[in-house]
């Protein structure tokens, strides 16, 4: 039997999961983590006796103790947002097999 003209074997072929969301989301906690970066570079820089960066909020010894605080933490979330969404875009989104069907490595 002959295949006709308008035959194309990509149709066949399931379509890849569209991962916008985890995209845009790993561009976001990439932001959040750089923001943290540069939060934590002001509070350590007006602990240090440089002049405040972010004018009064950081004046003080606690203001910057404060700012330091928020932006490591900051940095410690979006790397963790960073880390869970590029996980999940490498996840495969095929049929899961059951564990005792799986090759056995030893």
């Amino acid at each position: 039997m002959k295949i006709s003209d308008g035959f194309d074997a990509r149709r066949l072929r399931p379509k890849g999961p569209r991962n916008w969301r985890f995209r845009i989301a790993a561009a976001c906690s990439a932001l959040l983590a750089a923001f943290g970066v540069l939060l934590a570079m002001a509070g350590a820089a007006s602990l240090l006796g440089h002049p405040p960066a972010l004018g009064e909020l950081n004046a003080s010894p606690a203001g910057a103790a404060v700012v330091l605080g928020l932006g490591l933490f900051l940095l410690y979330a979006g790397v963790a947002l960073w880390r869970r969404c590029r996980r999940r875009m490498r996840q495969p989104s095929g049929l899961n097999m059951a564990p005792h069907l799986m090759k056995k490595h030893d």
